[in-house]
């Protein structure tokens, strides 16, 4: 029977995509990620989801790339096959806001896929590490990039340079995630913000999270030109008229994702 990699299930408007590898301690290889793409553009496609929630067990987000299975490969193999690139990068191709729900390990690759996500909540058992130095690697599903966009190059250097593991306090402090929880609660905390997100405009949603994106890879002149037209757009939505209304009126707002 082939092994059921994730899990995919739906709550309200929001999806949850839960990694299924115990054993292996969630360890990512090409049927996990390929899988994960799938499940992803799916949600993305969904108009019933506003919100999308990535998370693995209580021992390991997910404990990196699987070594395994790539030991033997050559260079030729992972330059033909554009290894990472292909499904890796799916990610961001989203276009909904995207959570991570850390508990346990996060290392490696599983450290590098929480960073590819727009939020990330953490358990106080949380452990972030990018180790690949002790292989004789380096991070390459983007690690050496988005890191010292969310933390500063010293302290970037400072993980990829010497493997050094950051608890959940430390990666807080950082700037690594965006909050820390209780083991017990993650899954109710991530949830309540999923749910929270997913009850706003969609479109706005979207606007604010590309918005975001410009900022991260781009110059502020860039971005503030960017930010500018998708305020400007928002006056041709019908959900902004009726957020503005709602609040003059001093009710709840209905929103109609348009």
């Amino acid at each position: 029977m082939e092994e059921q990699v994730l899990l995919v299930e739906r709550t309200g408007r929001v999806g949850i995509i839960t990694l299924n590898r115990p054993r292996q301690l969630n360890a990512l290889n090409d049927a996990v990620m390929d899988r994960l793409g799938e499940a992803l553009l799916d949600l993305d496609a969904d108009d019933g989801i506003g919100a999308i929630v990535i998370t693995g067990g209580a021992k390991a987000f997910a404990a990196g790339a699987d070594i395994a299975a790539m030991a033997d490969w050559s260079y030729m193999d992972v330059y033909r096959s554009d290894f990472i690139t292909r499904n890796w990068e799916t990610i961001r191709r989203v276009r909904k806001p995207v959570i991570a729900a850390v508990a346990g390990f996060a290392m490696g690759g599983g450290c590098e896929l929480a960073l590819s996500c727009d939020i990330v909540i953490a358990a106080e058992s949380a452990r972030f590490a990018l180790p690949e130095i002790r292989l004789a690697m380096l991070p390459g599903a983007g690690g050496t990039q988005r890191l010292p966009r969310a933390i500063g190059k010293a302290k970037a250097m400072d993980m990829c340079l010497s493997a050094r593991q950051l608890d959940a306090v430390e990666a807080d402090r950082y700037g690594l995630v965006s909050r820390v929880v209780a083991d017990a609660r993650l899954m109710e905390e991530t949830l309540a913000l999923a749910n929270s997100i997913a009850s706003y405009s969609l479109p706005a949603l979207m606007a604010i999270k590309e918005s975001v994106n410009r900022a991260y890879e781009s110059s502020l002149g860039e971005g503030i030109l960017f930010e500018r037209r998708h305020l400007h757009a928002r006056f041709a939505s019908e959900d902004a008229h009726e957020g503005m209304n709602a609040f003059l009126e001093k009710r709840k707002p209905v929103f109609g994702h348009r």
